[in-house]
């Protein structure tokens, strides 16, 4: 009975070997994500990293670093940063709203759904066709543009308005970026519980009293860390930029461009090192936005 009893607490042989079967196959299933990461995003960093550290002639150098703090590039990062900055703080707040307006404004069901949808498509439309529909809309002889002169009577050209300028391209990222705000904002504004608005009316707070101990203090982790994804999102973007000013705005994703594959400026390693700061701006953008989502996803539990 004692050697009975001994073995009943332990699993089947052939229970354990197919749990080890089941752990096998998921890695297999794993292994496609793992090659791709290694050779289209490990493999490529470290051969920028590499490559900022080098001359043409492969000998190791601190030059191309040095040269990133020069009068041109310095400019050139000081525009990207304000770009990224003026679109990811207008996406951040137009995008907030809207979100708050189809999850508690009381809207008809079917717009959510709508909304979300369209996000999903707009947030990744980018680069020449974006480019292209907004100089066939807001362009000199635009849609937009011929309709406002010709039946408003209003120019908005004569008016300074350009779209091949910073608030031109700031307009046109804020096309993407207020569709990807909708789309990761949308959970976190769903978190807010009625009953917490419930209860602190029954306290006698108001609703801006709300909004300023209970529901901002809840979404602001979400909030800056959708701010933060959205700056790295525009400081990245490049293929829209080119196509829509050329080298008209002397930003950093244009400049690395032109290093890599240009005539005129030709210089592989700069261009490379470059990338290398923009890696590193990106980078610490989006562990800031992973420290403020870890900490948001707290209250949505």
């Amino acid at each position: 009975m004692s050697a009975i009893s001994s073995n009943t607490g332990d699993p089947p042989r052939g229970a354990t070997r197919r749990a080890y079967r089941r752990l096998d196959f998921a890695w297999v299933g794993l292994v496609p994500f793992l090659a791709f990461t290694a050779f289209f995003l490990i493999g490529p960093v470290l051969y920028l990293v590499v490559g900022a550290f080098q001359n043409p002639n492969g000998d190791y150098t601190f030059a191309n670093i040095v040269n990133l703090f020069s009068p041109q590039i310095l400019r050139a990062y000081q525009l990207s940063l304000e770009i990224s900055f003026a679109s990811a703080v207008t996406g951040t707040v137009a995008g907030f709203l809207l979100a708050y307006a189809i999850v508690h404004g009381g809207l008809p069901k079917w717009i959510r759904p709508a909304v979300a949808t369209f996000s999903g498509v707009a947030s990744n439309f980018a680069g020449i066709p974006l480019a292209f529909a907004f100089i066939a809309t807001l362009g000199r002889i635009g849609m937009v543009t011929s309709f406002l002169r010709e039946t408003l009577g209003i120019n908005i050209y004569a008016m300074g308005f350009n779209l091949f300028s910073f608030w031109g391209l700031t307009l046109t990222y804020l096309y993407f970026q207020l569709a990807l705000m909708v789309l990761i904002i949308t959970p976190a504004v769903d978190g807010l519980k009625s009953e917490w608005r419930e209860a602190a009316s029954m306290l006698g707070a108001s609703s801006m009293q709300y909004w300023r101990k209970v529901a901002l203090p809840v979404l602001m982790p979400s909030i800056m860390g959708c701010f933060l994804l959205l700056f790295a999102n525009a400081f990245g973007t490049i293929a829209t930029a080119y196509a829509l000013t050329g080298s008209q705005l002397n930003i950093v994703p244009i400049l690395l461009f032109a290093q890599i594959r240009g005539n005129v400026l030709y210089n592989p390693n700069l261009g490379y090192a470059l990338a290398f700061g923009m890696i590193v701006i990106t980078a610490l953008s989006n562990v800031l936005y992973l420290v403020l989502r870890a900490r948001a996803e707290r209250w949505q539990r």
